[in-house]
Parts: C-alpha cells; sequence; structure tokens
C-alpha cells in the first residue's frame, strides 16, 4: 500500500520526494524528544506544486506536515506514521522590501537572522527574535507566534504580520490581510493563520511589517540578590518600554553558570542575572537610558552595577544558546514555556522550585521576566511517567495562577490536552469549525493543537509517535 502511494505522490509533484531513510529519519523529529515515521520528504516546486500535494493528500488521506528548521519544542513538526513532510526550508527568498512604508515580502523558509541581515542596509528591522532565531524561520515563527526578548518592547509575531498567501487543507489558494496600514473589513483573517501550526493551510508567502532599526542598541547584565522580588521588578521595568527599553530578560543561578562554562560568557556567576536591551538615537540618549534603568533597579533593591555589551544581538545569540548548552550539560530534560501574570512572578517560581524539589532533579530556569513568560527545565527524562507529572505540575500552576501554558512555543502534540481547559468548550468549538473549514478532511498536522479527546475535529487521525506522552488528564 506504502508503495502504491509513493507511486501517486511521485507521479503528482514535480518537486524534490526524498524515500531514503536516513532522510526520512532527518525529518521524523524536532527539538522535542518526539519521533515520527514519515512515509515521504516533498520540497515542492512552486506554488501549484503544493495545490496538487494538497489536493493528492485529499485523495488518498495522507498527512501533511510543513517544516521549515525543525526547531519546534512541542513537536510541532514531528510527522505521524505515514505522513508527507512538506519541506519549506528551499523557499527562502527575500522578495521584496518597502523601507519607506516599512514591509517586506519573503517566502516562508527564510531564516529570521538572514532576514535581519538583509533588511539592515535598508535601516529597518522585523522585531521578533527567537532564542533559535540564528536557525528559526520566518513560516515557523508565524506557525506557532514566536517572540523571544524584544517581545518586552514590540510585541509577538503576530503584531507583525501583515499579509499571508497559503494553500488551504481544500486545495485552494487563499490570501489573507493587505500591505495598508490599516483596514476595517470583517474579521483579522491573518490570525487564523498566526499560531495555528500548519494546521489550517500551509504558507507559501509571508508579508511582515518592519520597524526603523535604532541607531545605537546596547545589552545590559545586571546581578540580581537572591532576596529580590522578580515581581517588584518587572512591574518597575514594564513602564519603561516606553522609554527605549526593548527587552527583560531572566537567566537564574544555575542557567548563568552554565553559559559561563559552555559559552565562555563574561559575566558573573554568583547570581541570578537580568538582562536587558536599550535602544537610542545617540551615545547621550543611551548613557540617559542606561542611567534611568539603573535608578529604577536600585529602588527595587538591585544594587550591583551592569556589564554592557555594545551589540545587544551578540547578548541575545549568548542568551538564545541557553538550551543548547543546557543540552550539553544536562538533556534529556523537561523544556516548559509558562506565563502569569506580572503579580505572580514570585508564587510560580515558589511553585517551580517545589515540583523540582518534589522530583528529586535541579531547575534551570531563564525567560522573558518582563512579561511573565518563562522556561523552566527540569532534568528529567520527558518521556517517562515521572516526566510527564512534573510537565503536568507545571502546566497546571500556570493556569491556576491566571496564566498560560504556553507563551511562545505552540502547543504541538505535547500539550493538546490543555487547550480545552485553557480555553474553554465554546472557544474549542469555534477552533473546530474554523479547522472544518480549512481542513475538512482533517488532512494538516493531525494531532496538534486540537484536543483529540473531544473528538469533534472529523476525519483527522490519531497521530503515531515514539516517545509520545500518555494523555494527561489535567486536574480540575
Amino acid at each position: 500500500m506504502e508503495s502504491v502511494g509513493r507511486r501517486s505522490l511521485a507521479e503528482t509533484v514535480r518537486g524534490v520526494i526524498r524515500f531514503a531513510p536516513a532522510e526520512l529519519v532527518t525529518f521524523g523529529h524536532d527539538q522535542s524528544f518526539l519521533v515520527g515515521n514519515p512515509m515521504a520528504v516533498v520540497a515542492p516546486a512552486d506554488v501549484d506544486d503544493v495545490v496538487a500535494l494538497v489536493r493528492w493528500a485529499r485523495r488518498t488521506r495522507v498527512p501533511l506536515v510543513a517544516r521549515g528548521a525543525g526547531t519546534s519544542l512541542e513537536g510541532e513538526s514531528v510527522p505521524p506514521e505515514g505522513a508527507v513532510v512538506v519541506d519549506l526550508s528551499g523557499w527562502n527568498a527575500l522578495l521584496e522590501v518597502d523601507p519607506e512604508e516599512l514591509w517586506v515580502r519573503a517566502g516562508p523558509g527564510l531564516v529570521n537572522r538572514d532576514l535581519q541581515r538583509a533588511l539592515r542596509p535598508h535601516g529597518v528591522f522585523f522585531p521578533p527574535n527567537p532564542g533559535s532565531w540564528t536557525v528559526a524561520t520566518i513560516g515557523g515563527n508565524v506557525a506557532t507566534n514566536a517572540s523571544g526578548p524584544r517581545s518586552f518592547g514590540y510585541g509577538p509575531t503576530r503584531f507583525w504580520v501583515r499579509e499571508l498567501e497559503t494553500v488551504l487543507g481544500t486545495g485552494e489558494r487563499a490570501r489573507f490581510g493587505s500591505r495598508v496600514a490599516k483596514r476595517s473589513v470583517g474579521p483579522d483573517l491573518v490570525q487564523l493563520l498566526v499560531g495555528s501550526e500548519g494546521t489550517l493551510g500551509l504558507l507559501t508567502e509571508v508579508t511582515l511589517r518592519l520597524a526603523p532599526l535604532p541607531e545605537r542598541r546596547e545589552g545590559l547584565v545586571v546581578p540580581l540578590p537572591s532576596s529580590v522580588s522578580l515581581s517588584r521588578v518587572a512591574r518597575r521595568l514594564r513602564p519603561m518600554s516606553r522609554r527605549g527599553l526593548s527587552a527583560v530578560e531572566l537567566l537564574d543561578r544555575a542557567t548563568a553558570a552554565v553559559l559561563a562554562e559552555r559559552r565562555n560568557a563574561e559575566w558573573p556567576a554568583d547570581a541570578s542575572l537580568l538582562l536587558l536591551e536599550v535602544e537610542a538615537h545617540d551615545d547621550r540618549e543611551a548613557a540617559a537610558g542606561r542611567e534611568a534603568l539603573i535608578a529604577s533597579l536600585r529602588a527595587v533593591g538591585v544594587e550591583r552595577s551592569p556589564t554592557v555589551f555594545a551589540d545587544a544581538d551578540e547578548l541575545w545569540t549568548l542568551r538564545g544558546a541557553s538550551g543548547v548548552a543546557l543540552d550539553e550539560r544536562t538533556r534529556p530534560r523537561v523544556r516548559e514555556d509558562v506565563a502569569v501574570p506580572l503579580t505572580q512572578i514570585d508564587e510560580l517560581l515558589v511553585r517551580l522550585r517545589a515540583i523540582a524539589e518534589n522530583a528529586g532533579v535541579p531547575l534551570y530556569l531563564y525567560g522573558h521576566l518582563g512579561e511573565g513568560s518563562f522556561h523552566p527545565n527540569f532534568t528529567i527524562d520527558p518521556a517517562t511517567a515521572a516526566g510527564r507529572r512534573v510537565r503536568t505540575a507545571v502546566l497546571n500552576a500556570a493556569l491556576e495562577l491566571g496564566g498560560t501554558v504556553s507563551s511562545e512555543h505552540g502547543i504541538g502534540r505535547l500539550k493538546v490536552d490543555f487547550v480545552a481547559r485553557e480555553l474553554g468548550p465554546s472557544a474549542v468549538d469555534l477552533l473546530y469549525g474554523v479547522k472544518r473549514c480549512c481542513d475538512p478532511d482533517g488532512i494538516l498536522n493531525p494531532g496538534k493543537l486540537y484536543p483529540p479527546s473531544l473528538g469533534r475535529a472529523g476525519g483527522q487521525p490519531s497521530p503515531s509517535l515514539s516517545g509520545s506522552p500518555d494523555p494527561a488528564t489535567p486536574t480540575p
């Protein structure tokens, strides 16, 4: 049966098709611990090829899973058994830039950092810079609503998407959004696709808003006393986003020490660290912003002087290596992504430490302090029952404190059982309604994002992923 499917696939598309076992293994996993077994990997030749591929999938009921760089952390790009992976990493062209009207049109496979480098001569930039920005693609950023350090000052990816071209699960081409500065023609259909994890359509082109590139952008690293209230720090700094403060990050002492050891980070190794970014037009404005920050921090008990990175991008590249450095030191581990209101930050940290203590494992914590968004890491195998209990405890804690189970990494397979609890039945019904309209046969990335236990997304095959956790039932 599989050989028949391969034959008909080869007769349908003009792009490159891979069947070699070694290549299928490579495309069978992302940065999560889940592993899938695809039937084939297809790199479509053009949009018409994508249309043909989707229509083939509708006829054969073979699932399609879009993939950019494979940096997703929740299993978003891990294929179920017998699926076809749609490799869009080669769709990496920078198609058009308009620095006056502040937009860029690009292929979904363009890497975030490559986009930033191409935009720099035009004096503009794309603000979202997730930790994986050196390899993550723009299509992946859109599919998961990625964020990064600068989301403190600029917001997540969804704020910066103007227009999307996609091939829906019906096999129809569609274009959502507009390049005009504002438009009031019904609901914003672009936002249906942002964060949809490839479950509604395959992105073929992305138009993004841009911002003027600041003349100066420096990073500050400030040691934090162990007694300081991180909630107070975050709330004190929140208003300063209007005064050039564009990022407020946290590295706990354990993570900072690992980065110092593995990446030769030149910063204090005896404390948790506050990582800040200040934007300015000139040296004088930068100095004034730095002094205002120092004064605000002293008001909440942070007294030590900062280490200055003249180029903040060097700091964020270092910060983005946190996950890799921990992999080198601790793997395997549970890696989470939750957020709570700023007033609940201290309580969340108390609960995270208790979870680590109860499990008898170390905790490594980093994240976006200015937004109450954190990535707790526990050195325990995520595929084991004990690892699943740790993940469930973390997600429950976030929800109990009025937060979210996913701040920026998406839902994928690993958090799908928590979606209904966070959104509620009415919102989930609406999600399924959109899914049925855009992907009536359930062929696009099945098993992700939509709670399967509710059984309302007809036609979606159950995923088959080795390493997949048993369905976790959130405690009420």
